[in-house]
């Protein structure tokens, strides 16, 4: 959910990655976001790997939180390093047996490391775009591989609603449109991808970027959504009661929908292979 904290003015040039406050508030809740945040399609998966140059390649997976990517490469055969600003998330990421150096990436740096590529699962907007393909590039071997990627979603209607309605009379004076739930994130993912791209084409030391796109599908019980539903950055700021507010009607309009609902998901990716000598 491509978002900007209530309590905070929206960014210059709307750039979440100068929202910290936002983009280190997960943490909070660190187990919740690891359970009930949505895993990657293996279809992606398998498409990272398969770009990634060697056999069992080297991973550095950028905002690794607690390591879901990072899971899903390692079973792949993927021997994966993340680097995560969150002590917090890193301890979960850690506890799931994932390799973790606490920094930004932009502050991060790889020593005499070289990777076959370089990840970032719903993250690489709060990582500053052409600093952080610079890091890459840095980080990378040559005809290694950067892929950022996010899962974008389209709730269904009634649930969309009565999120945005509580929402809105919670956070009266939030820059974030609750409307945005009412159809699919993908406009709003597509602009990041689009960042992106640009911000690799600036850095240097990449091909072309090109974009990936996977669809899916996931169905909801009404505790599953709600157990989601509260790591997103719009709502770890909340007030307890302002987020129980929210959390019930949402609930609610779930419930009137029989108590569960699919989600359609598409994850959308940019990727670069990394040109040049080592």
């Amino acid at each position: 959910m491509p978002t900007l904290p209530p309590e905070q003015p929206r960014p210059a040039g709307n750039e979440p990655h100068r929202a910290r406050r936002m983009a280190e508030s997960f943490g909070s809740d660190a187990e919740r976001y690891d359970r009930a945040r949505p895993r990657y399609p293996d279809a992606l998966v398998h498409r990272i790997v398969a770009a990634a140059p060697g056999p069992g390649p080297d991973i550095l997976d950028v905002g690794c939180g607690t390591g879901i990517a990072a899971r899903q490469l390692q079973a792949m055969g993927c021997h994966v390093v993340g680097v995560e600003p969150d002590a917090r998330m890193a301890d979960v990421a850690r506890r799931f047996g994932v390799e973790v150096d606490v920094a930004t990436v932009e502050d991060w740096e790889p020593a005499d490391r070289r990777f076959h590529a370089v990840t970032a699962g719903q993250a690489w907007h709060w990582i500053d775009p052409v600093a952080g393909a610079a890091k890459a590039a840095q980080a990378l071997r040559p005809g290694g591989l950067l892929a950022a990627f996010w899962n974008a979603f389209q709730l269904p209607p009634e649930v969309a609603e009565a999120f945005g309605t509580a929402y809105r009379r919670v956070v009266p004076d939030s820059p974030f449109d609750p409307r945005v739930m009412a159809k699919s994130t993908l406009d709003a993912y597509a602009a990041m991808l689009t960042k992106s791209a640009d911000g690799i084409r600036k850095a240097g030391g990449f091909g072309e970027p090109e974009q990936w796109r996977f669809d899916w599908e996931w169905s909801y019980t009404r505790d599953a959504w709600l157990d989601q539903l509260p790591t997103y950055g719009i709502l770890t700021g909340l007030a307890p009661d302002e987020l129980a507010e929210v959390v019930r009607e949402t609930g609610a309009a779930v419930d009137a929908l029989g108590g569960s609902f699919t989600m359609r998901y598409a994850t959308l990716a940019v990727a670069a292979t990394r040109t040049g000598g080592a």
